[in-house]
C-alpha cells in the first residue's frame, strides 16, 4: 500500500524517519512529504497558505496509482482531510495522528504567534504539559534543532471543503495527548472541536499514550499503530 505521510507544524519529511522503516519492512511504500515553505529555515514562506499545502498532498496522491492511505500528524490532519475531500475515491483510509479532521471554515491554529510570514516554534513554556509528555531534554534539543518556521497562512487560513463523500472514507484516530474516551465524550456532548469527526461514518480509535509528537517519543509504537490500521483496511 502507498502511504503518504504529512508532518505537523515545524517539521519536514525527515520527521518520519524513525517510523517509515517498519512500514517499508512490512511491504508498504512510504511517501513522507516536505510541504511548501518547509524546505529549509531560509526558504521563503511569503504567500504560502493552507491550500498550497493541501494541493501539494493532492499532487503527491495524483502521482501514484490506485488507492492510498493518508497519514497526518497534528496540523497535518487538517491537510490530509482536505486532500481526502478533494480525492475521496482515491483514499483507502485516513489516519490522524494526535489530530483529527478539520471542518469547513475551521482554522488549524490562528493563536500561534507569528513573525511576519512565518510562525516559529514557540518556547516550550508555550505548550501544555500534556503536549510534552515523554519529550525529554535530548528530544527537545533535537526537535528545536530541526524545527523550520511554519508558513503563517497554513496556520491562519480557513479550511474549505466541498465533497461529502469524505465522510464515507474509513478513518483511524491515533489518540496520544487525549485518550479516545475523552474524544468520544466530546462527540457525545456535541463539542464543536470534534464536529467534523462526529460526521465521519467509519472511525476506529487507537490509544497511544504519550505527548503530541509520538514520531519522536514512541516511533516504534506509532509505526505499529499505522501498520495495523493500514492492514485492517480491505
Amino acid at each position: 500500500m502507498d502511504i503518504i505521510l504529512v508532518p505537523g507544524f515545524w517539521l519536514d519529511a525527515s520527521s518520519w524517519e524513525e517510523v517509515t522503516p517498519a512500514l517499508e519492512a512490512a511491504g508498504h511504500q512510504t511517501h513522507p512529504l516536505t510541504l511548501p515553505g518547509l524546505e529549509s529555515v531560509d526558504a521563503s514562506r511569503a504567500g504560502i497558505g493552507l491550500r498550497d499545502h493541501v494541493d501539494a498532498v493532492v499532487a503527491a496522491l495524483d502521482s501514484l496509482e490506485g488507492k492510498v492511505v493518508l497519514v497526518g500528524h497534528s496540523g497535518g490532519g487538517a491537510i490530509i482531510h482536505a486532500a481526502l475531500d478533494a480525492r475521496p475515491n482515491r483514499v483507502e483510509r485516513a489516519i490522524y495522528v494526535d489530530s483529527g479532521p478539520l471542518g469547513e471554515g475551521g482554522v488549524i491554529n490562528d493563536e500561534l504567534p507569528a513573525d511576519g510570514d512565518e510562525v516559529p516554534l514557540p518556547p516550550w513554556e508555550g505548550f501544555e504539559d500534556a503536549d510534552l509528555v515523554d519529550l525529554d531534554e535530548g528530544l527537545r534539543r533535537a526537535f528545536r534543532a530541526r524545527a523550520i518556521p511554519q508558513p503563517k497562512g497554513v496556520a491562519y487560513d480557513q479550511q474549505h471543503l466541498g465533497d461529502e463523500r469524505r465522510y464515507d472514507v474509513p478513518a483511524t484516530i491515533i489518540a496520544c495527548e487525549f485518550p479516545s474516551s475523552m474524544l468520544k465524550e466530546w462527540i457525545d456532548g456535541g463539542h464543536p472541536f470534534v464536529a467534523e469527526l462526529a460526521r465521519m461514518r467509519d472511525v476506529e480509535y487507537v490509544d497511544l499514550p504519550t505527548g503530541h509528537w509520538p514520531q519522536f517519543t514512541k516511533p516504534a509504537e506509532l509505526a505499529r499503530a499505522i501498520q495495523a490500521a493500514v492492514e485492517r483496511t480491505p
